[in-house]
């Protein structure tokens, strides 16, 4: 109980409380649009963008490191979606090629910088050194993720399964498109500082996928998935510090720990079940 008073606990628990509600709940578009790939491409996106916020600030700072990761994910998945429009490449491929190029690049800066030691805290994250500031950063990011999400959620769903029959209903499907890589994009680096750039993407796929394996409606995976998301990290926290152990990494272990449960027990989808029948 010690663990409640202690300010630096009170931002971890308040920080995982609200990344892995924004993140869980945005797992369901990831699911649903079945681009983990993406997800994952755009994740490691994020350390060539750190690297680049070093090299021209000249500082490994929670500013730079934040804008950096922010303008290469954007960069690099709103540019696959602008390539993609002329029906030649596809946007996975698109999306190949530009992260490949951007992560080359990050690789071959690193050397000239001073602080490659420090980079291990945003590769992994570390949810302990939460401030005020990245309290705030989650807050607005989240708060904004869910709102455009929510007041959008016919037409972005109408565009993800028939892009054809939006844009006959009048759907700006451009927009559309744009607007999920910038909301997966936002959720991934409010995650940067809780997992870090490799495991951010184990908030974004796991809560929604392990929803997917216990129900059929589509709104439970978005609101379910929110509520895992929110569990995960806050449990992921707390045994972190029964176990003595980083909490990023916990965090994506718990998550993967409820997925592999919900495969084997689902009633419907799990592995028991299958056999049964």
């Amino acid at each position: 109980m010690d663990l409640f008073s202690n300010p630096f606990y009170q931002r971890a628990l308040a920080a995982a409380l609200l990344i892995g509600f924004a993140n869980g709940f945005f797992s369901g578009f990831v699911v649903l649009r079945r681009n983990a790939l993406s997800v994952s491409a755009l994740s490691h996106t994020m350390l060539p963008g750190i690297a680049f916020g070093i090299l021209l600030t000249g500082a490994l700072t929670q500013a730079s490191a934040f804008v950096g990761a922010l303008f290469a994910a954007l960069m690099v998945g709103l540019g696959s979606v602008a390539i993609a429009r002329g029906n030649r490449v596809a946007q996975g491929t698109a999306l190949a090629v530009i992260y490949t190029s951007a992560f080359a690049a990050g690789v071959a800066i690193l050397p000239r910088l001073d602080t490659r030691q420090e980079l291990e805290h945003w590769l992994f994250g570390d949810i302990m050194a939460v401030g005020d500031g990245d309290l705030q950063i989650a807050f607005w990011i989240g708060a904004f993720t869910l709102i455009s999400a929510n007041l959008l959620m016919r037409p972005l769903l109408l565009t993800l399964f028939e892009p054809n029959v939006a844009a006959a209903q009048g759907v700006p499907v451009r927009f559309m498109h744009y607007l999920q890589f910038t909301l997966l994009v936002l959720s991934l680096v409010s995650s940067l500082q809780a997992v870090g750039c490799v495991l951010s993407v184990g908030m974004l796929i796991a809560p929604a996928a392990t929803v997917s394996l216990l129900t059929d409606r589509t709104s439970a995976l978005f609101w379910g998935g929110g509520a895992l998301g929110a569990v995960g990290a806050v449990g992921g926290v707390l045994l972190a510090a029964w176990m003595r152990l980083a909490p990023g990494p916990v965090i994506v272990m718990l998550l993967g720990v409820m997925f592999l449960a919900a495969w084997v027990f689902s009633p419907k989808y799990g592995v028991i079940a299958l056999r049964k029948s």
